[in-house]
């Protein structure tokens, strides 16, 4: 497997790794909360060969490589637009196609609805718009993020090996993950300390609470605004399914192909599943 290339955009803000001739078409790909650019690690090379394209899979700031947000301000999804297009005035690319995995995924959805000039379209893993909450909750999800803002922030985590590390992903996942699946995303997001023992990378702020949150009517009028076509690929086990919301939000979109395959909510990651979630994009270009 050809080896990506490390990119850093933005001014050095943010770093990406790249797959395919730079001459290529160039995809985005937009990883989920806590992941990084190496959650293409195994799809990026098989997208690029069937499809003859370039894919530029980013580290949302706060994770990977990528410099945390400036300042201590809270982090908030619509955040992370503003480095996807940041990236695209850096790869000089007025429109392209967005893959998105999981919170990338919302956060290709936002983009699309807000700026639909700069999206050709959208494929996207596991995920389909955005969480929300009732507007009636919203004082006490202000609550949680006040409170969880003014704690002192953790250190974070250190591990005496790679191996440690993969072992308390797989432990204390949202999701359900397996260590083959998680191993690129530990690795690309360790440090080395002096003492030899490793931690972790990511922006601890991504860890709190977040003090506002679209209601569900907003975060349907985003997906009834996207216009470009959409390819949702979803994992049989994934965070979708038929779950009601689930349900609501693909039917708010216009243009909507969904696949369903054997796999969890990581499945281009997955070993075992990643060929068939190449395959399904691959068709979907037909």
């Amino acid at each position: 497997m050809t080896a990506p290339e490390a990119l850093r955009l933005a001014d050095g803000r943010l770093a990406a790794l790249a797959w395919g001739d730079a001459s290529a078409p160039t995809w985005l790909a937009l990883h989920g909360w806590l992941d990084n650019a190496a959650s293409f690690s195994r799809l990026g090379p098989l997208l690029v060969e069937r499809l003859g394209i370039r894919l530029v899979a980013l580290d949302f700031a706060g994770h990977g490589y990528s410099s945390p947000q400036p300042g201590a301000a809270d982090v908030a999804l619509w955040d992370y637009c503003h480095d996807v297009l940041d990236v695209m005035e850096a790869l000089n690319l007025e429109r392209t196609t967005l893959l998105g995995h999981s919170m990338g995924a919302g956060v290709a959805c936002l983009l699309a609805a807000a700026m639909p000039e700069r999206v050709a379209a959208l494929r996207l893993i596991d995920g389909l718009g955005v969480l929300t909450t009732e507007a009636s909750d919203a004082p006490g999800q202000l609550r949680k993020g006040l409170r969880a803002h003014r704690r002192p922030m953790s250190r974070a985590p250190r591990y005496p090996d790679e191996e440690s590390a993969v072992a308390a992903r797989v432990a204390g996942g949202v999701t359900p993950i397996d260590a083959e699946t998680a191993r690129p995303l530990v690795r690309r997001n360790l440090a080395e300390e002096g003492d030899g023992h490793l931690r972790l990378r990511t922006d601890p702020r991504l860890l709190r609470a977040s003090p506002v949150r679209f209601t569900p009517e907003q975060a349907m009028a985003m997906l009834a605004a996207i216009r470009c076509p959409v390819l949702c690929v979803e994992g049989e086990t994934g965070i979708l399914g038929e779950r009601e919301r689930a349900q609501r939000a693909r039917a708010a979109v216009v243009d909507l192909q969904r696949r369903v395959l054997p796999g969890g909510h990581h499945l281009h990651l997955e070993p075992g599943r990643v060929a068939a979630v190449a395959e399904a994009i691959v068709a979907g270009q037909a």
